[in-house]
């Protein structure tokens, strides 16, 4: 067993919920925070804690060493205050409990004025969570493809109920999925690495695609069919092009939820961020975690696989 004492927030979430697990298997002590405890079924020992509760941070929080923060309001229309209000009470709690190491899942994307609020948000997160002290090794990631996750229950459910995608200019916009997986892999190997502290790191899969390939390539994993894409340009000139963007956005927001299970409200913070490119640029990460990420097809197979294992059909 390890003699580091590990936090978990976001436990019973998509990457929280595999983190815990594996962390578990690989011998550490884990405390998976969550805001009822009492219902938790998850790996690792149930704590309770609430982001917008400081009282019960510093109890959750007594004696970690290193704290995971997986913790965002994407569904939210105030997203961006809520999350920032967020980092801010971890920070703090966690240099009042001598926390040595907080490890965040940011996301991809190059700094810069083009950045949207989603990943804008992400950003501010990765710097208020180490305001008060504490170093913070943060991975920035695109989409993560695995079972649950969000933005591959999206991809999933548009090629498995329209027989044609009509997709807007920001379907030819490159982005590196990587595996849940692989991400949760690199999440454990930081974990006390001095190495590590204080910096950030960019992680992605074997294949940078751009997302109508990603949704062409999951529909011939998924059905044996490559779904038709028809691309709509779009006016991208001076205030008649912001426009035009805004209702694309608007409309596409709302075509996603009447077709997924994703509310307008996430649906339109996802398509917000996808105009812009999300690709791994540095891989100083191999000098720390020394891990190949799988391809594209691969991870969709192992999605699939789990939804499967889960009792859940294709």
């Amino acid at each position: 067993m390890s003699d580091v004492q590990v936090l978990v927030t976001g436990a019973t979430g998509f990457v929280g919920a595999s983190l815990a697990r594996a962390l578990v298997d690989d011998g550490h002590r884990v405390r998976a925070m969550t805001r009822r405890p009492e219902g938790y079924t998850g790996a690792g020992d149930p704590v309770a804690g609430d982001i917008g509760d400081p009282h019960s941070l510093a109890k959750a929080l007594d004696g970690v060493d290193v704290a995971y923060y997986l913790v965002h309001s994407l569904s939210s229309k105030d997203f961006e205050a809520e999350d920032a209000a967020g980092a801010r009470s971890f920070g703090a709690a966690a240099a009042s409990a001598g926390v040595r190491q907080i490890v965040y899942l940011g996301g991809l994307g190059a700094d810069g004025p083009d950045l949207s609020p989603h990943l804008r948000s992400r950003r501010e997160v990765e710097t208020l969570l180490g305001a008060e002290g504490v170093p913070v090794t943060v991975l920035r990631a695109a989409i993560v493809v695995g079972h649950g996750g969000i933005s591959w229950e999206m991809t999933r459910q548009l090629v498995d109920s329209l027989p044609l995608l009509v997709a807007p200019p920001w379907a030819a916009t490159r982005t590196q999925p990587i595996a849940l997986s692989d991400t949760v892999a690199y999440l454990v190997g930081v974990l006390d690495r001095p190495e590590a502290f204080g910096r950030s790191f960019e992680i992605g899969g074997a294949d940078v695609l751009t997302y109508e390939e990603m949704l062409r390539r999951a529909s011939v994993v998924q059905s044996g069919r490559d779904v038709p894409v028809v691309s709509v340009p779009l006016i991208n000139d001076g205030v008649v092009g912001d426009v035009v963007g805004d209702v694309v956005a608007t409309v596409s927001s709302y075509g996603l939820a009447a077709l997924t299970e994703v509310d307008v409200a996430t649906g339109r913070n996802l398509v917000e961020s996808m105009d812009t490119e999300v690709v791994v640029t540095d891989d100083s990460i191999r000098g720390v975690v020394d891990l190949e990420p799988m391809g594209y097809d691969d991870m969709v197979r192992l999605a699939l696989g789990d939804r499967l294992r889960e009792g859940e059909p294709l």
